[in-house]
């Protein structure tokens, strides 16, 4: 199948494009690298009457790195990071992670900002940056404000961004050279969705240790106890296996079956060994 026929305009500011969102007559998405929401206009699972083209704003491929933090424009593409081509806060994590998203092709059209406003459970970039406790700052008609990706994140394609705003960047802390991290993608073959996820950050020079599971049934989630087990180091593989067993246990809101208990659970394993060993 094809698109439906849609408006298509291309704003030169990131103003103007707000301004068009906050006021158009029709239902109107923005457009980046289109890697999403152009597959499912084909299959007529959304059906907006305008487009509005981000992609060549210059503030949204903007990359600044600052003592604490590195910020990545929302139109940084998934192919920049994982060529190293902007800067790396992770210390590796995220153009690791950048070269497990689908296939080359698509991750050079395919953006961060749009993987994070679009909010796919089994996408990567959500958890990924909840785990390194990075913030979104949006950007609309009553200006610009910032969430943490763990609270922006709100469910199964369902986020706190409002109609009139457009997600600007992402602020991601710098780890420290003290700073370890693991990353579990399990899935059928790969350049697939993850059918299970787990992201692992711990830095003891800043007092900080995440442990994350992605593909969740719903938004990014933080395995608190496992968090702070990772913090106070190794432990015997079954006190590991079941505190991961607990913290997904107490998330019955997601309704694991067995199965995927277990995929999640051996993905969180394998991840936290990535950072004990």
């Amino acid at each position: 199948m094809k698109a439906p026929a849609v408006d298509y305009l291309r704003p030169r500011t990131l103003t103007e494009a707000v301004d068009l969102l906050a006021h158009a007559s029709v239902e109107a998405r923005v457009i980046a690298g289109g890697q999403s929401l152009v597959a499912m206009m084909n299959l007529r699972v959304a059906s907006p009457g305008l487009l509005i083209d981000i992609a060549r704003l210059p503030e949204l491929h903007a990359v600044a790195s600052y003592s604490d933090a590195v910020t990545l424009g929302a139109c940084v593409t998934h192919a920049a990071i994982e060529d190293r081509r902007v800067a790396d806060p992770s210390r590796g994590l995220m153009p690791r992670v950048a070269s497990t998203l689908a296939y080359r092709a698509i991750r050079t059209r395919g953006t961060i900002g749009g993987s994070l406003a679009l909010s796919d459970p089994a996408a990567e970039w959500p958890a990924v940056l909840a785990a390194l406790d990075a913030e979104v700052v949006l950007y609309g008609s009553s200006g610009r404000r910032s969430l943490k990706c763990t609270e922006f994140t709100t469910g199964i394609f369902q986020t706190k961004l409002a109609q009139n705003e457009i997600l600007e960047s992402a602020r991601v802390p710098k780890l420290s050279p003290d700073a370890r991290y693991g990353y579990v993608k399990l899935c059928r073959k790969s350049g697939e969705f993850a059918s299970a996820l787990a992201v692992v950050v711990t830095d003891p020079r800043r007092g900080y240790s995440r442990v994350v599971s992605g593909a969740a049934n719903g938004s990014p989630l933080v395995l608190a106890d496992t968090s702070r087990l990772v913090a106070e180091g190794p432990r015997d593989p079954d006190a590991l296996r079941g505190t991961i067993s607990g913290d997904l246990d107490r998330a019955s809101d997601r309704h694991f079956d067995d199965f995927q208990r277990n995929l999640h659970t051996v993905a969180a394993m394998r991840a936290v060994q990535q950072v004990l060993v």
